[in-house]
């Protein structure tokens, strides 16, 4: 099958958060699995990539087109990615079996839906948590009257990662009546395996071994639930804990500093900024517990969960992450957006191990071969 993933970002662009990882981890499954996939998207989101633009790149396999971005201000700033050179590729859409777009209020998806319709191809659409208009509401509403809305009614289904996130569609479009499948985001194995050597991390940040670590490795966004975490850490008054905040950037860290400043927390709180790769493997394997406590249901999976998961770190995460939906009270903790509820669960996994593997749990429910075998079967029913 000839598949087309239609994406802002893609690799090495893991500043822009899971769905970059998501699509490229859909990608090389489906490429292992013996499809022909290419990737249209731009030349990067926080910063340029040093790639070869607006011709064909093979990435592990994947056909890749990163489209030259107009203005990288639009882009980090506005997240208004502009791939100025994409109309003079879109005659090869009529090239291929099914079309998936990922975010699909973007340049990328409008003009790969008018060719679509125009040369007949079956597309899906998974907005990836981008569906609810409470962010830059008013551009989104103008962007679905003239073009989202003709983007979502005229795909064979919609793909949600959680009945969470599915809940939004009728709030965004009125008189909602699409198919609406559900399929998880996925974990590597290979990646996340049992052979990374505990310490690494402690060691670069000079955090003791008798030092619990608590970690909080995401975006820096007002979402994320941040400023809760950071208040249950300083009530949590534990003597023998280190706070670490992780991620890039997403116009919120000198909120954060800010807010560790005043709750006088300084020699307790690390920001070491965005880990990837390795770093933050590491990360995840020398915490203690992971927190993910987002507070509005804009975080329609959380990826991040399961990567801890599979590094056998218990996790916390409230019921607003659309990844609860799949947890058990056996390998993690799903709460409330509460800080009382926040604190008491901190301090029940400080002193109570969990009774089951959370690696083993996530690699039985997340593998992305899985994940991507499942997808792959869905095109063939629209199709």
């Amino acid at each position: 099958m000839k598949i087309l993933h239609v994406t802002p970002y893609f690799k090495p662009s893991w500043e822009a958060g899971g769905p970059a990882r998501s699509v490229y981890e859909i990608s090389k499954s489906q490429i292992n699995a013996g499809h022909e996939v290419t990737v249209f998207t731009t030349d990067g989101f926080k910063k340029r990539l040093n790639v070869l633009t607006n011709q064909a790149v093979d990435v592990e396999g994947i056909t890749t087109y990163y489209f030259r971005n107009l203005s990288m201000y639009l882009s980090s700033e506005l997240n208004l990615p502009i791939p100025y050179k994409l109309p003079f590729k879109c005659s090869l859409i009529k090239e291929f079996d099914v079309i998936h777009i990922h975010e699909h209020r973007t340049l990328l998806a409008i003009l790969v839906y008018y060719y679509a319709k125009h040369y007949n191809i079956p597309y899906v659409v998974q907005p990836r948590g981008s569906a609810m208009a409470t962010t830059k509401s008013t551009q989104k509403k103008i962007f679905d009257k003239f073009f989202g809305r003709s983007i979502i009614d005229n795909s064979k289904c919609i793909i949600a990662s959680s009945k969470n996130e599915s809940k939004q569609y009728p709030l965004v479009f009125p008189e909602f009546n699409k198919n609406v499948e559900y399929i998880p985001n996925g974990i590597n194995k290979n990646e996340y395996g049992a052979n990374i050597k505990k310490g690494n991390f402690r060691n670069k940040f000079n955090i003791s071994s008798n030092k619990k670590i608590i970690l909080y490795l995401s975006r820096l966004h007002e979402r994320k639930g941040i400023d809760l975490l950071i208040k249950s850490f300083k009530k949590l008054n534990c003597e023998n804990c280190i706070l670490v905040i992780a991620g890039p950037d997403d116009h919120y860290k000198n909120k954060v500093i800010k807010l560790v400043k005043e709750l006088e927390l300084v020699k307790e709180v690390i920001i070491p900024g965005p880990l990837y790769e390795i770093d933050k493997i590491e990360a995840y394997t020398d915490a203690d517990i992971f927190v993910l406590p987002s507070k509005d249901y804009y975080e329609s999976f959380g990826n991040v969960v399961i990567e801890a998961m599979a590094c056998e770190t218990p996790v916390i995460t409230t019921k607003f992450c659309g990844v609860s939906e799949w947890l058990n009270s056996d390998i993690s903790r799903v709460i409330n957006y509460d800080l009382y509820e926040l604190i008491d669960n901190l301090h029940d996994l400080l002193n109570n191990p969990i009774s089951k593997s959370p690696r083993e749990f996530v690699f039985n429910n997340f593998d992305w071969d899985k994940i991507a075998e499942t997808t792959t079967n869905l095109y063939i029913r629209i199709k």
